[in-house]
């Protein structure tokens, strides 16, 4: 649906371009730049999905809970090493 809103601005540009009254003018450029900004929207509403979350991409509590263990685990593994003056190992 947001394409016929770019259409519609393309189509008043090109009247606004061809006229020579001076109130169509200023009329069909006000329509071009409400069709291109309602376009505009049109786009990123279909982009982002209005804000729908997909669930399926959502981490579960249980592998959230997994990941900050591991992160936990690597961050005292890595002040230990630099407070024992090692090197820690090249990932």
């Amino acid at each position: 649906m947001h394409l016929l809103y770019l259409l519609l601005g393309i189509g008043a540009l090109i009247v606004a371009m061809s006229t020579t009254s001076v109130g169509l003018l200023a009329l069909s450029l006000l329509a071009m730049v409400g069709f291109l900004l309602a376009w505009a929207i049109g786009w990123y509403r279909a982009r982002v999905g209005e804000g729908a979350r997909e669930e399926v991409a959502m981490i579960d509590p249980a592998e959230l809970m997994r990941l900050r263990q591991l992160a936990e685990a690597k961050r005292r593994e890595a002040q230990a090493a630099q407070a024992g003056g090692q090197v820690p190992p090249a990932p």
